[in-house]
Formats: structure tokens, sequence, C-alpha cells
């Protein structure tokens, strides 16, 4: 317990300066909306000018961008993009830090065994995540109601938003088995973003082409806002293959980091 406690500690300001971050790009997203639903024709027209391939590949459908569940659905998609380097950022430095800091070698001399540091360091980075979709959701769902022109269905609206948490549980995982696997991260950053980046035109080239194994290479295609508003559900084949990816990159990042030579100071 005192290690959770202590890692979240150590996650606070990251915590804090990721969320407020998030939290202001949705209320400046949001603050769009009153204009697009005003002058719907007019933004129609003009999204209709831009090439259909450029549409397919920033997930733009131009006939639902002005009510407020298709204007969500596109923004979603960079909100989901900051989520995502959130938890890539805290994936990789569960371990990574101790080795980068040099106190790797203090930590394991300390009487608990590595099983129980790397569920600490989970765990915290769990909270930590979950800490932000709170916030988010709360602020979201705050602003939906706020900028609604007209009725809106808010299970759908929820169900699009929770699908947040489940894209950076994926991103944090990667970055976990990363930490492990990695023999020594000098910065977090550019991983992070370098993966997350790739993993974000995968998809948008995915869009573009209309190939649906595309869908399967990233997370962020697993989870369609329209397809979310059509049946009021999930895709569950995508839901079990993120599943399986997560349970497969945890299991193997305790396996690996069980048997790892760490380097001492």
């Amino acid at each position: 317990m005192n290690m959770y406690l202590h890692e979240l500690k150590a996650y606070r300001k990251s915590t804090f300066i990721w969320t407020s971050s998030i939290l202001v790009l949705v209320v400046l997203l949001f603050s769009m909306f009153p204009s697009f639903a005003r002058e719907a024709d007019e933004v129609k027209k003009l999204l209709e000018g831009f090439p259909e391939a450029l549409r397919k590949a920033v997930g733009l459908e131009v006939e639902s961008i002005t009510s407020l569940l298709g204007f969500y659905s596109y923004v979603f998609f960079y909100i989901t993009l900051c989520g995502a380097i959130q938890a890539m950022n805290l994936g990789t430095s569960i371990v990574s830090k101790e080795v980068r800091e040099k106190t790797a070698d203090f930590l394991l001399t300390k009487p608990v065994t590595r099983t129980q540091i790397i569920t600490s360091k989970l765990l915290a980075a769990f909270t930590s995540l979950v800490i932000t979709n709170i916030a988010f959701l709360i602020v979201a769902i705050t602003m939906a109601s706020y900028d609604k022109t007209e009725s809106f269905s808010l299970s759908q609206f929820i169900l699009i938003s929770i699908t947040l948490f489940f894209i950076q549980i994926m991103f944090m995982s990667l970055g976990v088995f990363l930490s492990v696997v990695l023999r020594k991260v000098k910065a977090v950053l550019p991983i992070s973003l370098g993966t997350v980046f790739a993993f974000f035109f995968i998809g948008m080239f995915g869009a573009t082409t209309g190939d649906e194994k595309v869908r399967y290479m990233t997370p962020f295609k697993y989870f369609e806002p329209s397809y979310i508003i059509k049946n009021s559900t999930y895709e569950w084949s995508y839901i079990f293959i993120g599943l399986g990816f997560v349970l497969l990159a945890i299991g193997l990042s305790y396996y690996i980091y069980g048997k790892k030579d760490i380097q001492a100071v």
C-alpha cells in the first residue's frame, strides 16, 4: 500500500496536467458546436468541398456533423489522441524511470517482490487514468447538456466517452511492455509520441482505404462512434481483441520484469 501511495503521489502532477489539458480541449471544442448548429447548411456545403479521402481519414461525416452526437464523434477522435499520449507516457515510465533515475537497485533491495513492485505501479497508473476519465466524463456531459440545440441520446454519448478509457488502458499496457523490454529509456515522451502517432496515422490510412483489416492494427479504430450511434453498443469482437492485447502485454511485462537483469548504479 505504501508503494502504491508513493507511486500515486509521484504521478500527481502529471495526472493534473494531462487531465486539465484534456478538459480545456473539451471545453474549447464544445464551444465551437453552437456555431456549427446555427450555420448548418453553410457548414455542410463547406465540408462537402473537402476531398472524400480526407473526410474519411479524419472521421468527418458531413450529414451528421451539425448534430451534437455527430459533432462529438468527430472531435472525440482528437480527444482520444491526447488521452492515448497520457496513457502511453504513464505506461512507459512505470519501470523505466527507476533505471533512468538510478533508483532501481535501491528499490529492489527492499523486502518486496518484483511482482509487488510492478503491481503497485500498475495500480497507481490505473488510478490516474480513472481520475482523468471521471473528470472528463463530468465535463463532457456538462458541456453537451449546455450546448445542445436538440435532444440527444445520453446513453450513446456515455458509450462513446467511455471508449477513451478503453483506449488508454491499451496504450498504457503497451507502454508497460516497452518499459520492461527496452534496456534503457532515456526519454519517455519521444517513444510515447512516436508510438501513438504511428497508430493514429495507421487508423487514418485504414479509414482512407476502407480496408477493414487495418482496423485490427490500431486501438483508435476499435470503437467507431458511428457504429455506437447506430447500434447503441460496441463491436464486441474488438472488445475481446483489445482485452486479449491488454492481458498479453501485462502478462509478458510481469514475466520479463521478473527475469530481467536490472542495471545497478
